[in-house]
């Protein structure tokens, strides 16, 4: 078994694509009208429609971006210069939630919400 894929249903793919690449400079894998995927290495970043999501979920769910407090998921960025990811993000539309600081364990580690309402942790490599 492997990770193969992280969904995020969100209001407009096209949109939260465009975020992607400018705030972190993936590229566009998939895109369709209702779901996208980035070039993200051996696990795919895709996202979807919240129409598609009614679909697969038709019990519902929580949206991300209705949320005023983000959800208890992150996804986590390991980044050259957790500083400059920061500042890119947020110059992008994310909203700063944790400026960057080093963690007593050595990593530097910052916390942003991608405009879809997505918990994003921006970190250095786990020193040895």
């Amino acid at each position: 078994m492997k990770l193969a894929y992280v969904i995020a249903y969100v209001s407009n793919v096209r949109d939260s694509i465009k975020f992607f690449e400018k705030a972190f400079g993936f590229k566009e894998r998939f895109i369709g009208d209702d779901y996208a995927e980035l070039a993200t290495g051996s696990t795919t970043l895709a996202f979807a429609s919240h129409e598609r999501g009614d679909e697969n979920l038709p019990s519902g769910y929580i949206a991300a971006n209705k949320s005023d407090k983000p959800l208890g998921i992150e996804i986590a960025f390991e980044v050259g210069s957790v500083e400059e990811s920061y500042e890119t993000a947020i110059s992008c539309g994310a909203e700063s939630l944790k400026k960057p600081s080093e963690m007593p364990w050595g990593q530097t580690v910052a916390y942003i919400r991608c405009p879809d309402g997505i918990l994003i942790e921006l970190c250095s490599p786990m020193k040895e």
